[in-house]
């Protein structure tokens, strides 16, 4: 009998990672829906801790926009941020090298704004050769018309449009593990 394939696109815990783009103090009261947005993030910080998979985060100019709002902070303990200046997270330093070094070929997004630096990043990925899998639950923009124009010009150049828990039940893919059970208590 032959074996049954599986979707060549799911992720895998090994070849994945996830980007968090710019979700920072100043901006953050302007953005539509900013809570859900830091709440599902949070939400993916803590499942891949689960998991032991890679985190990277990113800040656009820190000095006028002030650091990643606290409550995700928190949740990246140690971790140091990229700091870029380019809207693209491509000029964030060694980032996306360091994907590369990593053999990190599937990189799940979130952050703000999805229309500016979410979506050039996502593009620059995937010119690089990085299946993207974007939480749309977790980026936005200040106004709702940028975000959805930029989710579907995301999906036509070959982004997954997925949400959080669909991430991160991919990523355990069989239920009855300590892993599962402490994800499923993350997404109720």
């Amino acid at each position: 009998m032959s074996e049954v394939k599986r979707f060549s696109k799911l992720l895998k815990p090994e070849t994945a990672a996830l980007l968090i783009i710019d979700i920072q103090e100043r901006i953050l009261p302007v953005i539509n829906n900013y809570q859900m947005v830091v709440d599902n993030t949070i939400k993916l910080i803590k499942g891949f801790k689960v998991l032991g998979l890679p985190i990277y985060y990113t800040e656009q100019y820190p000095k006028g926009l002030g650091s990643t709002t606290k409550s995700i902070l928190n949740e990246l303990g140690d971790l140091k941020p990229f700091d870029k200046m380019s809207f693209s997270c491509s000029g964030a330093g060694e980032l996306f090298n360091e994907f590369k070094k990593k053999n990190l070929s599937k990189i799940v997004v979130c952050g703000v704004e999805s229309h500016v630096c979410v979506q050039q990043t996502v593009l620059d990925l995937i010119e690089n050769g990085i299946q993207v899998n974007l939480a749309a639950d977790a980026v936005s923009s200040r106004k709702e018309n940028d975000y959805r124009t930029a989710v579907e010009r995301m999906r036509d150049h070959g982004t997954e449009i997925t949400t959080t828990e669909s991430i991160l039940f991919e990523l355990l893919n069989v239920c009855g593990t300590p892993q599962f059970k402490e994800i499923s208590k993350l997404v109720k």
